[in-house]
């Protein structure tokens, strides 16, 4: 509980604890700018209950125009409990930008290879107790963000069965995030507890606005 003050609330020091009421697939979606950017907040918000998190990241390869080192990397390296790895492959699948179309589905199949291997330790871990911050992801996480996993099955990289297997593979006490897509993944509709349309009504993007360095990347 947090003390009633004048000054506001103020931080606790993070150690290592457990959540009570994990264990909910949620799904992020839509046209519109935000659904990586959700995830990371919930993330971060339970990296700083002292809860273990990782993010996989399917797509995120780079591009000529975004930094290979995003600022949410930097930030997640400085925050006790939070981890990433990008399996993307450098370009965008589709985009006509150098990038090898066969490359991308390769690379897509071993994040989903990952995936698995997370879950699969995450199954052997004792989720309701807590986990050590600096632990090795492949030992069990609370939370596991799967970024734009949609996006490669709405691509075809993957089979949205693949996807409805993880989630029939995650052991129960596992929040899994999924982000990605602009087409609506009517597949995740019986599998999914939360699924939200990230919508776009304005973007500067379709004003010619590029990519800006600590918004998007």
């Amino acid at each position: 509980m947090v003390e009633d003050s004048t000054e506001g609330p103020r931080p606790r020091e993070i150690t290592a604890s457990a959540p009570a009421e994990f264990g909910l697939v949620q799904v992020w979606w839509g046209d519109g700018k935000g659904k990586t950017t959700a995830a990371l907040g919930m993330g971060m918000r339970a990296a700083g209950h002292g809860y273990r998190v990782h993010m996989l990241q399917f797509m995120k390869g780079g591009t000529g125009t975004v930094d290979d080192v995003r600022g949410e990397y930097n930030a997640i390296a400085a925050l006790p409990g939070f981890s990433y790895e990008n399996a993307g492959h450098y370009g965008w699948h589709g985009f006509l930008d150098g990038s090898d179309d066969d490359e991308h589905a390769a690379r897509a199949e071993g994040a989903l290879a990952r995936a698995r291997e997370l879950l699969d330790g995450a199954a052997d871990a004792d989720l309701t107790a807590p986990l050590a911050l600096d632990g090795d992801p492949g030992n069990g996480v609370h939370m596991l963000v799967l970024d734009e996993i949609v996006y490669a099955a709405n691509r075809d990289l993957l089979a949205p069965a693949d996807v409805v297997g993880l989630i029939e593979d995650k052991p129960a006490d596992l929040e899994l995030v999924l982000t990605g897509g602009h087409d609506r993944p009517d597949y995740l509709d019986d599998h999914a507890d939360l699924v939200t349309n990230v919508r776009k009504e304005v973007h500067p993007m379709d004003a010619g606005q590029g990519a800006r360095q600590g918004t998007e990347f």
